[in-house]
């Protein structure tokens, strides 16, 4: 249990993460003493799985989901919040698994919920504080534009919406209709802010400084930007044609 006695639960997807995961789990544990952390693994050839076995059996605190293969960042998300709320967390952390997310900025994270601050704490590489290391002009540019582009298209308060570091009060996130969230990758961090904040959930950021990934090969692509952009559009879109049906209706 955290200070507040809330049962944390902090949500890892891995895929080809071996070398990572050993010193990942130990970080977050060292941050988080009493939070259970959940891998899911998409049935990484690398073995990561295999090894997120093995400290299972050495720690209570550490369990595992194996999904049979890879289906995105965002159905990895979904299905470890669906076990994490299953089994009783108050509050649930989202987080990558290739140290970009610092393991020691997890209590600040959760803090704000603990204090019933917020609903929805957001790691924040674009407010006050924040920032990126080891990233080049052009990515750097394609994140802050991301934000941007989903800020104004969908009427969204917070400066940093494709971050993945994420702390979320867990009847929020169980609040949230996870059948109806179509993105399968990053800009599941944009649409699930988007759900929560329609919601009326308090939303707050606290600055992070975002690393890039110590071993392997970054995940961004082509295909995720245009899925982002379309998605975001598609969002605005339901919403408005929602509203024009609601307003056509008889009262």
């Amino acid at each position: 249990m955290s200070e507040t006695g809330a049962a944390i639960w902090v949500v890892v997807p891995t895929y080809n993460e071996a070398e990572n995961i050993r010193p990942l789990t130990a970080a977050i544990l060292a941050a988080l003493a009493d939070a259970t952390i959940l891998v899911v693994d998409d049935s990484s050839p690398d073995g990561t799985g295999g090894i997120a076995d093995e400290l299972a059996e050495a720690d209570p605190r550490i369990r595992v989901r194996h999904r049979t293969a890879k289906q995105g960042l965002g159905r990895a998300y979904l299905d470890g919040f669906s076990v994490a709320l299953a089994g009783g967390a108050a509050i649930v952390v989202q987080m990558d698994a290739d140290f970009s997310h610092d393991p020691t900025a997890l209590r600040p994270l959760v803090g704000p919920i603990e204090r019933a601050e917020a609903d929805l704490v957001i790691g924040s590489r674009y407010t006050r504080g924040g920032g990126v290391v080891d990233w080049g002009l052009g990515r750097r540019l394609i994140s802050r534009s991301g934000s941007l582009f989903a800020r104004i298209v969908l009427g969204l308060s917070p400066n940093d919406l494709t971050g993945g570091f994420k702390a979320w009060r867990g009847t929020t996130l169980a609040a949230i209709p996870f059948d109806g969230i179509h993105a399968g990758g990053y800009v599941f961090q944009i649409e699930t802010t988007f759900r929560a904040s329609r919601a009326g959930a308090r939303i707050r950021e606290v600055p992070i400084t975002f690393q890039d990934r110590r071993v392997g090969q970054s995940k961004m692509s082509r295909r995720i930007i245009v899925e982002a952009f379309v998605v975001v559009v598609r969002l605005r879109l339901e919403e408005l044609t929602r509203r024009w049906r609601e307003r056509r209706q008889p009262t």
